[in-house]
């Protein structure tokens, strides 16, 4: 009896550790976003980076707070939205969309949604 307890008690804790460490789901539902944004300006084959990083971040910018939150699970859900919706090709946007050690500089003034 004692001994089911245990492992009642410890599948309890793996549990709780999990949760505790695990990423928690987007607040941005971008299932219902609209990416015409991006896929208007961003067309294959070429793909011209001035014309895609312009489209990704008059998209992304106004969620950077959120996408930005490693705690969450937004850029992986936004990303693969983007690449439903555009079929681009892998990394095309972390390959083509670079500012600086950072990443991609939102302006100040970009509204949060």
């Amino acid at each position: 009896m004692e001994r089911n307890w245990l492992l009642s008690y410890l599948a309890i804790l793996i549990v709780m550790a999990a949760a505790s460490t695990s990423i928690s789901a987007c607040p941005i539902e971008f299932e219902f976003l609209n990416y015409t944004i991006i896929t208007s300006e961003c067309k294959g084959p070429k793909y011209p980076a001035n014309r895609c990083c312009a489209a990704f971040k008059k998209f992304a910018c106004p969620y950077a707070k959120q996408i930005n939150d490693l705690t969450t699970d937004c850029a992986s859900t936004m990303f693969s939205y983007i690449n439903l919706y555009g079929k681009y090709p892998p990394g095309l946007f972390a390959a083509e969309c670079r500012e600086g050690k950072q990443g991609l500089k939102c302006p100040k003034s970009a509204p949060t949604r």
